[in-house]
């Protein structure tokens, strides 16, 4: 079965990270990906921009607007994702325990 990992962080924290620290993150989930990639179960991985980035397109009384950002006050922000082939829901719950393991 194939499952979607979501990654919710606080961005102000991820943003602050020194280049040093984000790769050294970065290649500690690589580690991660790359046993389930190399058995190839690991699907699409997508790493997402600030949501300083982002924009959204809105339907306005029937016409659609193209906006900056999103612009809700949360905790959190999604920062990106995973795609898993998994047998069942513990193993893919145990692959998001791996990432967590090595995400500060």
């Amino acid at each position: 079965m194939l499952y979607a990992i979501l990654c919710y962080a606080s961005e102000d924290v991820v943003c602050s990270w020194s280049k040093e620290q984000d790769d050294a993150v970065m290649e500690k989930l690589i580690g991660v990906q790359e046993k389930y990639a190399n058995a190839g179960r690991l699907g699409p991985v997508a790493r997402l921009l600030p949501t300083t980035a982002a924009t959204t397109l809105r339907k306005v009384k029937g016409e659609s607007i193209v906006i900056d950002g999103p612009f809700a006050e949360t905790k959190e922000q999604f920062l990106g994702f995973y795609t898993l082939e998994c047998a069942d829901l513990d193993e893919a719950v145990d692959f998001a325990r791996e990432l967590s393991e090595v995400n500060p």
